[in-house]
């Protein structure tokens, strides 16, 4: 097993329903399927745009969750969970019902056309940041602490939510 993190986020409703409930369903997903174990989530985080910043704004979260899934067969699952959601593709960094994004897995760097880890906007993103470190506040990548990185203090834009 290998701990990877997995950010969730989204920021228009569909007929299957809100950003919120995409991601408690997702958050579910990793909870049923026998291929994660000791699955947490963070708080939930509703953020500003990023990006494209004519839209509404996101509902995100991060999973932390130790898995036997090789990397393509977790970025394929996090996409399963994007097409149950009912995602389209409307303009890069646009809206989505359900964004589920591989950020770590265990110390990998892995650079391929399909997954980049870590994920290339960890560092520049502080709805990614602070949800993760809400799960491990000594989380390093890269021999980097993320705690110490400024965006991880960087609040602004960015309020924590109660319940998903």
């Amino acid at each position: 097993m290998i701990t990877c993190y997995i950010g969730l986020g989204g920021n228009i409703a569909n007929a299957l329903g809100t950003p919120r409930q995409h991601i408690a369903n997702a958050i579910a997903a990793f909870y049923a399927s026998p291929h994660f174990a000791n699955v947490t989530a963070s708080s939930l985080y509703q953020s500003k745009a990023f990006g494209v910043t004519d839209q509404p704004d996101f509902f995100n979260a991060v999973v932390k969750a130790d898995t036997d899934l090789a990397p393509l067969a977790l970025l394929d699952f996090c996409q399963s969970l994007e097409s149950a959601a009912k995602r389209t593709r409307l303009r890069h960094w646009g809206e989505r019902s359900l964004d589920v994004d591989v950020l770590l897995y265990g110390d990998d760097t892995i650079n391929n056309a399909r997954l980049t880890v870590p994920h290339e906007g960890l560092f520049a993103r502080n709805f990614v940041l602070i949800p993760m470190l809400e799960l491990d506040a000594t989380l390093m990548v890269n021999e980097q602490k993320l705690a110490d990185l400024p965006t991880s203090q960087q609040w602004q834009g960015l309020e924590k939510l109660t319940g998903v």
